[in-house]
């Protein structure tokens, strides 16, 4: 069987995995060589950006000075870039992901199958739910989940850096290590769809922490403990609420290597540091500073706090808890290492 990828989203890191995928694909005869990247069509300096990709073979607005193959074929229409698809990869912010899959219910191939890119969950009033299962649901189709310590930019310039893909299905985690493998970006497939995902999701939270110890010049050895409680937290969380979740997985990129890399490094670090040095909110920075994405730590971070206060469970997460309140509550920063 041929199959056919389809990449629903274009911004940084859409960009940086389609540089990869429009390569790999090339170098299987089991997949068809044109992979469409639906493109959320804005103007750039007068002209269509869907326009400016398809001729330049460059992001010019979310991955300036790298190099697209020409494989890769922008679309603004999310129906056509999907509608013969076998395999979908997801990569726009997570508060997109039901609306996306609105529009595709009952127009793509019946075996069709899908991977996440997105860090975050889906909370709704009974609780929350994991975006691969949102599309499973929405869908009718198996979701895989890749989650690492991924910086865009590095992953573009091809600077050596590891994968995890999480699957329930070993045949599609197979499947979707081919297309993103290579020997700067290597891939390990783990069956645990569940401590991936919420690894890639909750992780972001403890980068707003991580940034708001360097904002306060606490140093190296409070960065660390910061670190080393989020990671506690974030395995505590996991397996409270989702027995399956395997202790190794929090060894894997998407667990401790993410977590150092996105409090080292990233957009919610750098934006929580900016916080604490400005005083000014998180929304404002995050349009000032951040090009039009989406910082994902605070919104997660608030969503973790509605399910962790719902049943009574802010004690026994205190560093989450105090990032929220830093966040939303005008809690003073300082209070992360008072507070835990």
């Amino acid at each position: 069987m041929t199959e056919k990828v389809a990449l629903i989203g274009s911004g940084n890191w859409g960009s940086s995995v389609a540089k990869i995928i429009g390569r790999n694909v090339q170098n299987f005869d089991h997949f068809k060589k044109e992979v469409k990247m639906w493109v959320y069509e804005e103007q750039v300096d007068g002209m269509n950006l869907t326009d400016i990709i398809n001729t330049k073979h460059e992001n010019v607005k979310y991955l300036p000075g790298i190099q697209l193959p020409e494989n890769v074929v922008a679309c603004p229409d999310l129906i056509k870039t999907c509608e013969d698809a076998t395999m979908l990869v997801f990569v726009v912010p997570h508060q997109f992901v039901s609306g996306v899959c609105k529009q595709l219910k009952g127009k793509i191939p019946a075996n069709c199958k899908a991977i996440s890119l997105i860090k975050g969950v889906d909370v709704n009033e009974d609780g929350f739910r994991l975006i691969t299962d949102m599309i499973q649901d929405a869908l009718g189709i198996r979701s895989c989940v890749l989650s690492g310590a991924n910086i865009a930019t590095e992953v573009a310039e091809e600077r050596f850096c590891e994968t995890t893909i999480g699957y329930r299905n070993k045949a599609d985690g197979v499947l979707f290590k081919e297309i993103f493998n290579t020997p700067f970006f290597r891939v390990n497939i783990v069956e645990d769809v569940v401590g991936v995902e919420l690894c890639g999701a909750l992780k972001n939270i403890i980068a707003v922490g991580g940034g708001l110890v360097d904002g306060l010049k606490l140093g190296d050895n409070t960065k660390a403990a910061i670190i080393r409680i989020g990671l506690y937290e974030m395995r505590k969380f996991a397996q409270m609420f989702y027995k399956d979740v395997k202790d190794e997985t929090f060894f894997e990129s998407c667990g401790v290597a993410d977590l150092i890399t996105t409090c080292a490094g990233g957009r919610n670090r750098k934006v929580a540091e900016a916080h604490v040095t400005t005083g000014k909110s998180f929304d404002q920075l995050e349009k000032e500073m951040l090009n039009g994405q989406k910082l994902q730590g605070t919104s997660t971070a608030k969503d973790m706090f509605n399910i962790l206060s719902k049943r009574n469970l802010c004690h026994e997460f205190p560093l989450m808890t105090a990032i929220y309140k830093i966040c939303y509550e005008d809690l003073p920063p300082i209070r992360i290492v008072e507070d835990i």
